[in-house]
């Protein structure tokens, strides 16, 4: 039984477990429309009613997917999308008000709706969030009705520190899961404060958290754990959240030995997340059906134990924090 948390003040309140369009737009290698529009609809009659995509997943790709999906179900469904990254060169002189309308211009097309749910900056550069007049821009779409709400999506802690002193944003977007442990210090504390929404993206670690891989995995060409691993073409947190791949595995492989008997390693990585009230939702990616079913019973297993809360600490500071915890 899906269960569901405010996000925020936007008045949306939004399954636990939510849906990541990411891998069905681009750079997670082949993808099929006819499989993905059945994982779509999987999800929702499961119980997911929060799809997060953006305008650059396959550039409009899997933003047409869930206005395709939004046609065919009965169902309340709430749809956020992201904007920014189209810029080319992507810097912070580019962020303007005039190519961000313009861009939720093409997201509401390609949606095929009048106003979207949430609206997101999409990971722009930090000098971003010292221009006041962009969130006010913000505030005017508000206002004309092409946005109902707004947030960020960021790579680090002092992104969304910054974004949230701005009383416009509502949500913001962040990399949370057992590899990444730096919100919870101090911008958990700081959301709760302003009731921000929280969507924790980037879960399952770009697949390293599912405890699927082999040491030796090969990804195709088209997929960014292959072409990014060191931030060669976008931010390098964006990549088994900025885990060395070996280090990451091996980690892994102690995290499998605490993970209770009947629950799969996706499982217990996304249960992680919500051990933690700030979360409103996290957002693991599916390409396949069985891939929801999965993560979805993630939210109907009982709490983690104080012991496993404690040894997923241990292991985090034995393997990932010293390469991770002040980067991000």
């Amino acid at each position: 039984m899906m269960h569901y948390r405010e996000l925020g003040q936007t008045e949306m309140r939004v399954s636990e477990i939510s849906f990541g369009s990411w891998a069905i737009g681009s750079d997670w290698g082949p993808v099929d429309d006819k499989e993905s529009m059945t994982t779509l609809r999987s999800a929702v009659d499961r119980g997911v009613n929060f799809f997060d995509t953006a305008d650059v997943y396959g550039m409009g790709r899997s933003e047409r997917l869930i206005a395709k999906l939004k046609k065919e179900c009965s169902e309340r469904i709430y749809v956020t999308t992201k904007a920014g990254r189209r810029l080319s060169p992507h810097i912070a002189e580019s962020y303007t008000p005039v190519n961000i309308e313009h861009f939720i211009e093409d997201s509401l097309k390609n949606l095929e709706i009048e106003a979207i749910d949430l609206l997101q900056l999409h990971c722009p550069p930090t000098e971003v969030y010292y221009h006041p007049e962009l969130f006010e821009a913000l505030n005017s779409l508000v206002k004309k009705g092409k946005l109902l709400n707004y947030g960020v999506s960021v790579e680090k802690v002092e992104e969304a520190l910054k974004a949230i002193e701005y009383p416009g944003v509502k949500t913001v977007q962040i990399i949370f899961n057992i590899f990444r442990h730096r919100p919870t210090e101090l911008f958990f504390r700081e959301a709760k404060n302003r009731k921000i929404g929280i969507i924790a993206r980037v879960p399952l670690a770009s697949g390293l958290l599912t405890g699927k891989m082999k040491k030796d995995m090969k990804f195709s060409s088209n997929d960014h754990r292959n072409y990014n691993r060191l931030g060669q073409v976008f931010d390098r947190g964006e990549t088994f959240s900025g885990v060395d791949f070996e280090k990451g595995f091996n980690a892994v492989e102690e995290l499998k030995k605490i993970v209770p008997s009947g629950m799969s390693m996706v499982q217990f990585a996304l249960r992680w997340i919500l051990m933690f009230d700030a979360v409103s939702c996290t957002i693991p990616g599916a390409k396949h059906c069985n891939q929801v079913e999965e993560n979805i019973k993630a939210a109907e297993f009982p709490p983690l134990t104080d012991t496993q809360m404690e040894k997923v600490k241990t292991i985090y500071n034995q393997y990932i924090r010293k390469d991770v915890h002040y980067r991000w």
